[in-house]
């Protein structure tokens, strides 16, 4: 089918008859396509198969055009990754069906992570933290034992074989008997309700002694922490009395690593207005660090985090512009021979380079909220992520789904906020996602729809998780085709070993 150069261009379904007149060498299977530059476009199929093709030659593939003869390469690439089908119905549409199935076995056991906000209070004064921290000798913001109970039997509840308690703060070390009494009123719990328990406590920590250092090294409990790069920019970024956060985190990674191993402790950054002109140094002070992985992540405009524009405001384009100067910095060091992982590509990659689902809310669809995460404040209040707890900061209750002690499993999960949640959780039926050949690659993400653009279906065009999903999936995808030696090495961060 040629269109004629004064034909109008519609992007309305021709009539059946327009294809079924067309040669029948090869059937088209559901498909979408995007350019990546001047050059190539990217074609790709629902279980996230692609094929990059020169300019021009989609236009031929749908109208037929392109024969077999012509590249016979390219044809057998169409046809492998279920671009195209040499019979009506494929003959590998069980394979297809298992691929997609296993896509979306996360929510195979629905929700897995349970965070407790175990106290409010903090010794420091971060200024792009996202809650109301307050000081550390206010125990009336610490969650009471009552709660702490409340969560555990919720959490029981949940259909999911393996669920994870993470500890959150303020500074959640600052509570550490409660942590010691959930941790124990738990392991009890999930013996009974034949469950496998981890556990995770995110701390700064500042307040890590040797006593809390064996409790966790006895309970097998990971420890997360932060840390936003060299001095200059974490001290700056998480103040504390004694402007010596840098000096706290590194002794206490240290200490963590000789008593727990180094696989029990990470660390997370967050980029402040300054640290955008630092990726260089931040992904540095990782490597002389001896992490193996750095999530380069941008500020969430959540709660009290939008109340410091100066250190806090950013584009997004800014922060673009300092991902992909540090990225290109990550896999120099990969071609040095040192291993460093990019968190974020390598979340993407798992998507694009396999058939498994991510644990990772943000690129989940379902989207991750209550599929995957719930949690339960110092208050008991119960909300649908860790992102609806800190619009609640602000006083706005939107995505607060439930009470514990006050309301039942199937009213909390199944109830009219997670029915109203659960209408635009779905990139596959969201306009602007739904026909986007990186859908497969990303997630959805109603909380952030709702913070930044007032509604939970948001308007991709303007949209921050759009524009950042869109502009770092296909700058990873022109890195591959730039260098083979960059998909080599994206394929290790998903194995974790290099070849």
């Amino acid at each position: 089918m040629t269109i004629a150069p004064n034909q109008k261009q519609t992007r309305k379904f021709k009539e059946a008859e327009v294809y079924k007149n067309q040669s029948d060498s090869y059937y088209l299977l559901p498909f979408k396509f995007k350019s990546l530059n001047n050059n190539y476009d990217i074609i790709t199929n629902d279980l996230g198969d692609f094929v990059i093709i020169a300019k021009g030659i989609v236009h031929k593939i749908v109208t037929k055009q392109f024969k077999k003869e012509d590249d016979l390469e390219l044809y057998y690439e169409l046809l492998v990754n279920f671009i195209i089908s040499e019979t009506t119905v494929p003959e590998l549409l069980e394979v297809i069906v298992a691929r997609y199935r296993t896509k979306k076995s996360f929510l195979d056991h629905f929700t897995s992570l349970h965070i407790f906000v175990i106290s409010l209070r903090c010794e420091h004064t971060c200024h792009y933290c996202q809650v109301s921290r307050v000081t550390q000798n206010k125990d009336v913001f610490d969650m009471s034992f009552f709660h702490i109970d409340e969560g555990i039997k919720l959490m029981m509840q949940s259909p999911n074989p393996n669920v994870t308690m993470e500890f959150q703060g303020g500074e959640a070390l600052l509570a550490f008997e409660r942590i010691k009494y959930a941790v124990a009123k738990a392991k009890v719990e999930a013996e009974i309700n034949n469950k496998n328990i981890a556990f995770v406590i995110c701390t700064n920590l500042a307040p890590i002694t040797d006593e809390i250092l064996d409790f966790v090294n006895e309970h097998e409990i990971l420890i997360s922490t932060s840390l936003d790069g060299p001095k200059f920019i974490h001290n700056e970024n998480r103040k504390r009395p004694g402007n010596n956060s840098y000096e706290l985190t590194l002794d206490g990674i240290a200490k963590c690593r000789s008593v727990l191993g180094e696989d029990k402790v990470s660390a997370l950054m967050t980029t402040s207005a300054l640290s955008l002109k630092h990726p260089k140094e931040i992904i540095d002070e990782y490597v002389n660090n001896g992490f193996a992985n750095i999530f380069l992540r941008p500020i969430s405009p959540y709660g009290f985090a939008k109340y410091n524009p100066n250190k806090n405001h950013y584009f997004i384009e800014e922060f673009l512009d300092f991902y992909k100067e540090g990225l290109v910095h990550i896999l120099n060091y990969n071609k040095q021979g040192v291993f460093l992982a990019e968190d974020y590509a390598s979340i993407i990659l798992k998507k694009i380079f396999t058939p498994f689902p991510v644990g990772y809310v943000d690129l989940q669809s379902p989207a991750g909220v209550l599929n995957s995460v719930v949690v339960f404040n110092y208050d008991g209040k119960v909300y649908a992520s860790d992102e609806a707890r800190m619009i609640a900061e602000s006083k706005d209750f939107k995505f607060q789904i439930g009470e514990l002690g006050k309301n039942t499993y199937n009213e909390i999960f199944y109830g009219d906020k997670a029915l109203e949640i659960s209408e635009t959780w779905c990139n596959e039926s969201l306009a602007g996602c739904s026909d986007c050949a990186f859908q497969p690659y990303c997630g959805a993400d109603p909380v952030l729809n709702y913070t930044t653009q007032g509604d939970l279906y948001g308007f991709r065009p303007t949209n921050i998780f759009c524009k950042k999903n869109m502009e770092i999936i296909k700058f990873l995808f022109e890195l591959m085709i730039e260098d083979k030696e960059n998909e080599r090495i994206f394929k290790s961060w998903i194995t974790g070993f290099q070849s």
